[in-house]
């Protein structure tokens, strides 16, 4: 399938009527609050701070090695941040951020049954993505096909990315202890440094010291690590100088500059 023949099958999918494919299955979940909260993230890059939330049941048969049930809500809330005059995000005793107000939610449903009528190329399982507006309405600028093409990689986890968080095996600090000294380190959602040299046919690579999976992805070449949780390191070798473009697969907004002689 051409790429454009693609964005036709997407586009026609998610203007298909509700009871088929689309984000209007997917309700507000206004009851995620009696959920379990099972991450909370500061986001240094955007400025935020983001909590997730699910069923208890979800926990429990993900922690017990089952798959992902239909059923399953994971509840995205985006909070925005108190600032100082400098735009600096500031923090509270605990060292957290301090969040403000919510600025939206985003939602992720599975189904039995659903996403069979969008294309193979786009399809999540039995995934559904819907934005929320902070009163609980869609917000009609969301991008719901970025939601799917970015979560489109990670088939292997089940397109949730917040997978390791889920089933409690995120590695804790005590990962950073035997971690290796690299190039690159990952820490507050940022490339430490944002840019570095590389040699042509010498692996060039990235440590993930944050609490957060991160992926490289090489822009307009095929290099591209797995997704790298704390404590996990993965490189990466150029067969051509140049200078290169990444970003975190995960989080777009993380982006750096690899120069390869």
């Amino acid at each position: 399938m051409t790429k454009r023949a693609m964005w036709a099958a997407i586009a026609a999918a998610l203007a298909a009527p509700s009871a088929q494919a689309g984000p209007d299955n997917v309700k507000y979940p206004s009851d995620y609050l009696k959920g379990t909260q099972y991450d909370v993230l500061d986001r240094p890059d955007v400025k935020q701070q983001r909590y997730l939330y699910t069923q208890p049941e979800i926990i429990e048969a993900v922690r017990k090695g089952r798959p992902i049930p239909s059923g399953a809500v994971l509840t995205l809330v985006q909070w925005n941040v108190h600032v100082d005059d400098k735009g600096n995000a500031l923090k509270g005793p605990d060292g957290r951020f301090i969040k403000k107000d919510i600025i939206g939610v985003t939602v992720m449903e599975k189904r039995a049954g659903w996403g069979a009528e969008y294309p193979a190329e786009m399809r999540n399982g039995e995934w559904e993505y819907q934005a929320f507006r902070p009163d609980g309405t869609p917000n009609p600028k969301a991008n719901i096909k970025a939601c799917f093409l970015c979560h489109k990689p990670h088939e292997k986890m089940d397109f949730v990315m917040s997978l390791a968080k889920l089933s409690g095996t995120f590695p804790g600090e005590q990962a950073l202890a035997k971690a290796p000294k690299t190039e690159v380190n990952i820490v507050s959602f940022a490339f430490a440094p944002a840019k570095v040299a590389a040699t042509v046919g010498k692996p060039l690579t990235f440590l993930n010291s944050d609490a957060s999976p991160h992926q490289i992805t090489v822009s307009g070449a095929p290099q591209k690590t797995g997704v790298l949780l704390r404590g996990q390191s993965a490189s990466i070798t150029f067969d051509k100088a140049g200078t290169y473009n990444y970003i975190c697969g995960l989080h777009p907004t993380m982006k750096g500059v690899i120069e390869v002689k």
